[in-house]
């Protein structure tokens, strides 16, 4: 093992370390950066260590670095999409929805926790927020669940589960923050959204299907209301009013950006201001609300730009000591071909999960796999889908998934880690196999960009 490898893997073993023993991601990557910048730099000066590392070539360019992370305008659509998705959790708008939802599906076994599907699909397309649709599904029903007699476990999987489908179905800050780290215009921020509609939806109906299946099948587990109000006219027209709003708002942001009628970053701004309508006509709209609104979207941006400031510092080093052409060489020497190559990266990014969040995956190991990965041959569309979707289980894998405490926060008395753990568990295992059907049908992630994007 040459001194370059020993380097890269002490650099990942010292983050993990660091993050293990409870130090913030983002002062644990740049800390890390710093110190073995300071160890190359000592090693080559000092040493006449066999490494091309400069110090002006990495410490050197940080500040242009950093500058360009800031001066990006597509970055100008995090805060807007993240202030949509708050002003939309307080809209009142789920609550509507779920309510007149029950009044058509409740009567079915297994009837309630389709309709948080429904409604949870309806909030990832509007909102993109994981953390604020978990919490808002969770308080909406997971109480009502358990009052009808669900399995504890299937109420909270549901509500948790369905809950980070914002993460994948688009508008989402991920795929956002992929197209900026991918760098391609083959994967442009359009391109990841259109790409990730299908398989988003496809998710949505797998976990409809698996409840309504092991419902069938056993009967205690969501057991159908035994005083069901009769279905008529007025509830069916009350599903159609709480559903043409947020509707109306995915239409104006999608469609903005699919037509070309505007950029990523102007449509951002459109969902906004369409957010603060929405909560306006719903008079939900206050200076109260919107001060908070605003305080949360400044923490989340303020989060996620210091782990980039942290990641860009721990990747410039990392390039410095060479850290491109060992990822390089360790990936093309897989004795498989690029599909290959493919699962040996979903399977590290999967275990990675359990361990890390989103954020700090998207940042640091993207950029330094999709380059090689390009290289091979591989859509960069798709390659980008499969990546998302799992990055998406990330949420639901102990002991660092998100989602798993953000609904432990609103879960009622009796609920317990192991309830959590086999209630998210079946989504999961759905996960994984909506991960292996793009896999090996491509066309799930590249047919809608390719028919909208043709020509263009």
């Amino acid at each position: 093992m040459g001194l370059e490898e020993i380097l890269v893997i002490g650099m990942f073993a010292g983050f993990m370390g660091l993050l293990l023993i409870g130090f913030p991601v983002a002062w644990s990557l740049a800390g890390i950066g710093f110190l073995f910048a300071i160890i190359g730099h000592v090693l080559v000066e000092h040493f006449n260590a066999d490494l091309w590392f400069s110090w002006g070539g990495t410490i050197g360019v940080l500040d242009r670095r950093l500058y360009g992370i800031v001066a990006n305008e597509l970055m100008v659509a995090l805060p807007l999409f993240i202030f949509m998705g708050i002003m939309l959790d307080r809209s009142g708008i789920a609550e509507r929805l779920m309510n007149s939802l029950v009044r058509v599906l409740g009567g079915l076994r297994g009837g309630y926790a389709v309709t948080v599907v429904i409604v949870g699909v309806l909030l990832a397309a509007s909102t993109g927020i994981v953390g604020a649709s978990v919490v808002l599904l969770g308080m909406l029903s997971i109480g009502p669940m358990l009052q009808a007699k669900y399995n504890k476990s299937l109420a909270v999987g549901t509500a948790c589960s369905v809950g980070t489908l914002g993460i994948l179905v688009p508008p989402s800050i991920m795929l956002v923050l992929m197209a900026d780290r991918l760098g391609t215009s083959e994967a442009s921020v359009g391109r990841l959204f259109m790409g990730a509609l299908i398989p988003g939806i496809m998710l949505g109906v797998m976990y409809i299907a698996f409840i309504l299946i092991a419902a069938y099948i056993k009967k205690d587990l969501a057991p159908a209301p035994e005083n069901r109000k009769p279905l008529n006219a007025r509830a069916l027209l009350e599903v159609l009013i709480a559903v043409l709003p947020p509707m109306a708002l995915i239409v104006a942001v999608l469609g903005s950006i699919f037509t070309g009628f505007a950029t990523t970053t102007e449509a951002s701004a459109v969902g906004a201001l369409g957010a603060m309508l929405l909560a306006l006509f719903s008079r939900r709209l206050s200076f109260e609300v919107v001060s908070k609104a605003l305080y949360q979207t400044t923490r989340t941006t303020a989060f996620i730009f210091g782990i980039f400031v942290g990641a860009t510092i721990f990747a410039v080093v990392l390039r410095g000591l060479g850290g491109d052409d060992v990822i390089r060489d360790a990936i093309t020497g897989l004795p498989f071909g690029p599909a290959g190559v493919v699962l040996t990266i979903m399977l590290v990014v999967f275990l990675l999960g359990f361990f890390l969040d989103w954020v700090e995956i998207t940042l640091i190991i993207l950029p330094l796999v999709a380059p090689v990965v390009f290289s091979l041959g591989v859509d960069p569309v798709w390659f980008a889908i499969l990546f998302a979707i799992c990055l998406q289980t990330s949420f639901l894998t102990p002991p660092v998934g998100f989602a798993l405490f953000y609904i432990k926060g609103v879960c009622p008395p009796g609920i317990t880690t192991t309830d959590i753990y086999k209630g998210v568990a079946p989504f999961v295992a759905i996960q994984l196999l909506g991960l292996a059907l793009v896999f090996f049908y491509e066309p799930l992630a590249t047919w809608l960009p390719g028919q909208v994007y043709s020509g263009r």
